[in-house]
């Protein structure tokens, strides 16, 4: 279905949810090193209740090593720092709706995407969740999951039940 990339993620509890999410959506989740946390920690299984064995999890080293993985397929980067709302949701994106394959890269928690992976994501596939005027940003797991869900829904929850 579509591709979960986190980026240096440093709070167990959400990378648990977004295991979690990414076992019920049928995502691939990519979990870029460093991480905050070691993935036996108890916060992140209690979080993930045991869905890791029912989602595919890659670790990869470095963005280049997740990057190369990820082939061909084309990469959003969600940011503060972009302008442009998801496909489907801004009547003049030019990308269309999202397609199945699609990756969405989230940065850490405190930090966000860094430079260099933002850098290398074209300004069209960088995009910005809506908010309140004066509201910083959603929480890591909860932006995640309108994302996927957002995606989802315009392929009209494809295999779900």
């Amino acid at each position: 279905m579509f591709q979960v990339i986190l980026v240096a993620p440093e709070i167990p509890p959400n990378t648990g949810n977004v295991i979690r999410l990414c076992a019920n959506t049928g995502c691939r989740l990519h979990l870029v090193e460093p991480l905050g946390f070691d993935l036996s920690d108890a916060q992140l299984r209690r979080a993930g209740l045991d869905y890791a064995e029912m989602t595919c999890v890659t670790v990869h080293r470095d963005w280049v090593a997740c990057r190369a993985v990820l082939g061909e397929a084309r990469i959003f980067a969600l940011t503060t720092k972009a302008s442009r709302h998801p496909p489907g949701t801004d009547a003049q994106h030019p990308l269309g709706n999202f397609h199945p394959g699609d990756a969405f890269v989230f940065g850490s928690e405190s930090r966000g995407l860094p430079g260099e992976v933002l850098a290398g994501i074209d300004e069209p596939f960088r995009l910005r969740l809506p908010l309140i005027p004066g509201n910083r940003s959603l929480n890591l797991s909860n932006a995640v999951a309108v994302m996927v869900y957002e995606a989802w829904r315009q392929q009209a929850y494809a295999g779900g039940v």
